[in-house]
C-alpha cells in the first residue's frame, strides 16, 4: 500500500501532467509513468491502465459522477475488481431508461454497496432487479426504491432475506406492496431507523405498524403520509414499541384520534417533528397531552442546562386543517416548546387552514410585540 503522502503526491502529479486527461482520451501514458515514478522515488510507475493503484483509482473516480464510475468498471478486470472492492455508494436516479437492465448487470459486480439510490421519475424497476440486489449486496444499509410502482411483494420478501442490515428504506409510492410483506420484512430488518411509507396505502395498516413496533425498536423516523388505513391501534403500537421515535408524519391519516397523540406524548419522549395535517379527529385533549408531556418529563428527559430548551422536545408541528382545535390548547403547546415558532421566516408551527388559531403566537413574536419603542435623539 502507498502511504497517504505518497498517494496525494501521485494524485497531484497526475493532475499537473495531464494524467487523468490522457487516460480518459486513451493516449500513451509512458511519460506520465516516468514522472510519477520519479516523484515517488521510483516506487510507482504507471504505464498501462492496470498499473493504477486501487487507492488512486478510487480517488480519481471520486471526482466524477456515477455514470463515469459505471463506464470505468467496464475498462478491464482490474478496474472492475477495484471498483467492486471500494465502491460503497451508488445512485442510478439519473437513468431515465432501462434502469432495470442496468441494476441486473451491476448488482453482481458491486457487492460492497452500502447505499443504493434507485429513485425514479417513471417506473422502471421490476422484482427481478431487487432480487438481484438482495442476492449480492448483503451489506446494504440504505435503499431508495421510491416510485417503483411495478414492484410487488416479491421484492420485500427478497430484501428481508438478503439485506438484514438495512437502516434506511424508502418505498414511498410503492402502492402494490401489502401489509403482510411489510410485516415480514420488519421481522428480518430489525435495524431500521428511517422508513418512508408515504402513499403505501395497502402496506401501511395497523397490522403492519404493530409488526414495526414489535420488531424495529430503534426506529427514529417514519413517514405514513396519506396512508388512510392507519388507525389508533397502529400508532399506539408504534408509540409503545419505538420509544426513540424522532419524526412521525401522519399527514392525511384521517382515522386517528386523540388516543394516538396521547400515546406518542407519553412514550416517545424524543419526538421532535409531528405532522397531523388533515387529521380532523384531533381535539384539544391531544394538544394538552403534548404540552403536559414537556412539563412532566422535564426533570428527567429534558436536560437541566437552560440553553438546551431549544434542542429538546418538539421543533416542528403541523396541525393544518385540524379544525377542531382551539387557541388556548394550541397556545399551551407553543408555550411548552420554545422551538415552535409562528413568526415570519421561522414557521415551525403550521396552522394554515385553521382561522380560529390566528391568535396563537410564539414567545419571540410576543416579545417583539411588547418591545419598548426607542425614541431617537433629536439633533441640535
Amino acid at each position: 500500500m502507498i502511504g497517504t503522502k505518497g498517494l496525494d503526491l501521485c494524485f497531484e502529479k497526475m493532475m499537473v501532467f495531464g494524467g487523468v486527461e490522457n487516460m480518459m482520451n486513451g493516449s500513451n501514458n509512458n511519460n506520465l509513468g516516468s514522472e510519477i515514478g520519479g516523484g515517488l522515488g521510483g516506487g510507482l510507475r504507471i504505464i498501462e491502465w492496470k498499473d493504477i493503484p486501487v487507492e488512486l483509482l478510487l480517488r480519481i473516480l471520486s471526482l466524477v459522477d456515477d455514470r463515469w464510475v459505471i463506464v470505468a468498471s467496464g475498462v478491464c478486470h482490474g478496474w472492475r475488481d477495484a471498483i467492486s472492492w471500494g465502491l460503497t455508494h451508488l445512485s442510478l436516479s439519473w437513468c431515465k431508461k432501462r434502469m432495470n437492465d442496468l441494476v441486473l448487470s451491476l448488482a453482481p459486480k458491486f457487492t460492497k454497496l452500502e447505499v443504493l439510490i434507485l429513485r425514479q421519475g417513471t417506473p422502471q424497476l421490476q422484482d427481478d432487479a431487487v432480487e438481484k440486489i438482495a442476492n449480492h449486496c448483503h451489506d446494504l444499509q440504505e435503499l431508495d426504491l421510491s416510485k417503483s410502482f411495478r414492484l410487488t411483494d416479491r421484492s420485500l420478501y427478497a430484501l428481508a432475506h438478503g439485506c438484514p442490515n438495512l437502516v434506511r428504506l424508502n418505498i414511498s409510492g410503492c402502492s402494490a406492496f401489502s401489509d403482510t410483506a411489510l410485516a415480514f420484512l420488519t421481522g428480518f430488518c430489525r435495524k431500521l431507523k428511517f422508513l418512508n411509507l408515504c402513499g403505501c396505502v395497502r402496506a401501511a395498516s395497523d397490522r403492519a405498524l404493530k409488526a414495526i413496533g414489535y420488531n424495529c425498536n430503534e426506529l427514529q423516523s417514519l413517514n405514513l403520509g396519506w396512508c388512510d388505513r392507519v388507525g389508533d391501534e397502529g400508532v399506539k403500537s408504534l408509540a409503545y414499541g419505538c420509544p426513540d421515535l424522532r419524526a412521525l408524519d401522519l399527514c392525511g391519516c384521517v382515522l386517528i384520534t386523540d388516543d394516538s397523540v396521547i400515546a406518542l406524548a407519553n412514550n416517545c419522549l424524543h419526538l421532535r417533528s409531528l405532522d397531523l395535517y388533515y387529521c380532523q379527529n384531533i381535539t384539544d385533549q391531544a394538544m394538552y397531552s403534548l404540552a403536559q408531556s414537556r412539563v412532566k418529563n422535564k426533570p428527567g428527559t429534558w436536560a437541566s442546562v437552560s440553553n438546551r430548551h431549544e434542542e429538546e422536545g418538539l421543533t416542528n408541528l403541523n396541525i393544518s386543517q385540524c379544525t377542531a382545535l382551539t387557541p388556548p390548547a394550541v397556545q399551551a403547546v407553543c408555550d411548552s416548546f420554545p422551538a415552535l415558532h409562528t413568526c415570519p421566516g421561522r414557521h415551525s408551527l403550521i396552522i394554515s387552514g385553521c382561522l380560529s388559531l390566528t391568535s396563537v403566537h410564539c414567545a419571540c413574536a410576543v416579545q417583539a410585540h411588547h418591545a419598548p419603542t426607542v425614541i431617537p435623539h433629536l439633533a441640535h
